[in-house]
């Protein structure tokens, strides 16, 4: 029987554990040669209990032993301590007996971060359903296999091999689950590529994309935009490229313009416009350089609407045309439906209406013919808008309808309910106008007129010398009904009638 128990020990150790691809990132199984320990306590592992009292682990303890001296006299002190102890104790005692103490150290504390994270988090949050890492041997698999390799390599003065195991568990790790750890090693590639001299430079870039990404995540933008800021320098007239074949300047001109844009965002709502423009102009030159159009105008979009925010029109203007001829030349007609509205916006503030207005028009085309709903929405009200200031009701009301129309086809309730509100209006300025021309005109037949709509609130009768003019508004008044019917039968208004 004792020959038996060890024949399927030696075969056990040299089985695979497969990894779970649902939890942590897709990596190839690693060819693993585990301790004999290890591999002892590995076998074990799905009769091991979840949750074991202290005086039932003694007990049973000292039943092992007894049974072991005196059926099992031949077993090793480590096979024993393989089937006594958790499998957690058992990686650490291996990596001890090896002599790997940092990886030991390391692991060992991360282990202690995870249950204190888990604790203190509480029974409602995110990291209370996950198990504690002792309880997970693919990832102390992984970990132990990794960091001995980096210990090791440490040791010859390899730091390339360093890093590229500790960005081995960085990526393993890199998931909602366990993203803390990924920076944990994150922050130990960026140690480490300081110390490789070789490349040019290279891990020393890729290290700093990542502790910028790293900064980013924790709304910590100040400290990312150093890191970006020397992940470009780095990158400036190289030619490297990352694992997917991107040009590395190319992703640092991509974080540098999103983390600008977000700083300047912070500035323009505390008003802080020169610190804004400033920041956006460093982008439009870093940009530039990237030789990428689409990012250029993308960052001459963003600039243009700090100098509208800080009341330089003609300057923003001169910003926003650029973007709009990017635009253009790049056949880009989603960015120029957003330079014309920008346009419009600065020409609106300068009082440009007609030119505003023709702006906004090939907005609304724009928008239609690539079946942009939203922007047709937000394009039809800022016309309505300004026809309704200048008390062109008519024109105002035929746009803010197209707005609550298109609501109504995308079945958007919070916009359809601020169009409607719109729409109400131009059509009540319109029968504001209508009932004037009636009072002003005092004679019997407009008095009949404006009694009979007393009554009735329906549509009014047309005056017989206004003629087109009134007919056009009494069908608007008609058309208004029919949508107000068509409203009342939605869900939400059921409940408020």
């Amino acid at each position: 029987m004792a020959k038996l128990l060890t024949v399927t020990l030696e075969d056990s150790g040299t089985s695979l554990h497969s990894f779970s691809e649902s939890k942590m990132a897709t990596l190839p199984p690693l060819p693993m040669t585990r301790p004999k320990l290890m591999a002892l306590a590995r076998q074990k592992l799905p009769c091991s209990p979840v949750t074991i009292p202290r005086s039932q682990l003694i007990k049973e303890k000292d039943d092992i032993d007894h049974y072991v001296e005196v059926n099992f006299k031949g077993l090793s002190k480590e096979e024993v301590a393989a089937y006594r102890n958790s499998y957690k104790k058992s990686v650490c005692v291996d990596l001890l007996r090896d002599g790997h103490h940092q990886a030991f150290a390391e692991l060992f504390a991360l282990a202690e971060q995870w249950d204190a994270l888990r604790e203190a988090a509480g029974l409602r949050s995110l990291h209370w359903p996950q198990k504690p890492l002792e309880q997970q041997p693919d990832k102390l698999d992984r970990l132990c296999h990794h960091l001995t390799r980096a210990e090791a390599a440490e040791r010859k003065g390899y730091f390339e091999d360093v890093y590229k195991n500790l960005y081995a568990l960085a990526c393993y790790f890199n998931n909602s689950e366990d993203k803390w750890v990924r920076n944990h090693f994150y922050e130990r590639c960026f140690n480490v590529a300081q110390l490789i001299k070789i490349d040019g430079g290279k891990k020393e870039a890729e290290a700093h994309a990542h502790m910028g990404l790293l900064h980013e995540e924790d709304g910590q933008l100040l400290e990312a935009a150093e890191h970006y800021e020397a992940f470009h320098q780095l990158t400036l007239g190289r030619i490297w490229k990352d694992e997917t074949g991107r040009f590395l300047n190319l992703l640092a001109c991509e974080g540098l313009l999103r983390i600008y844009r977000l700083l300047s965002d912070k500035m323009l709502e505390n008003k802080e416009y020169k610190q804004a423009i400033k920041i956006l102009i460093k982008a439009c030159e870093i940009t530039k350089e990237g030789s990428d159009q689409n990012m250029h105008g993308e960052a001459s979009y963003y600039l243009g609407l700090a100098y509208l925010a800080a009341g330089e029109y003609d300057t923003a203007l001169t910003v926003l045309n650029t973007y709009s001829k990017i635009s253009t030349d790049q056949d880009d007609d989603l960015s120029l439906g957003r330079a014309y509205e920008a346009i419009a916006k600065v020409l609106q503030s300068q009082g440009e209406m007609t030119e505003a207005i023709n702006y906004l028009e090939k907005f609304v085309k724009l928008a239609r013919n690539n079946f942009q709903s939203l922007d047709t929405v937000r394009a039809s009200t800022m016309l309505g808008d300004i026809y309704n200031e200048k008390g062109n009701y008519n024109k105002a009301s035929e746009y803010f309808q197209q707005a609550f129309d298109t609501t109504v086809e995308i079945m958007n309730m919070p916009l359809m309910e601020e169009t409607k509100v719109h729409y109400g209006i131009a059509k009540a300025h319109q029968m504001m106008l209508t009932m004037k021309n009636y009072i002003e005109s005092s004679d019997l037949t407009t008095l009949g007129y404006l009694l009979s709509w007393k009554e009735t609130r329906s549509g009014i009768e047309p005056h017989p010398v206004m003629g087109e003019f009134t007919s056009s508004i009494v069908e608007g008044v008609s058309q208004n009904s029919e949508h107000l019917e068509e409203l009342s039968r939605f869900p939400d208004n059921e409940k408020n009638t």
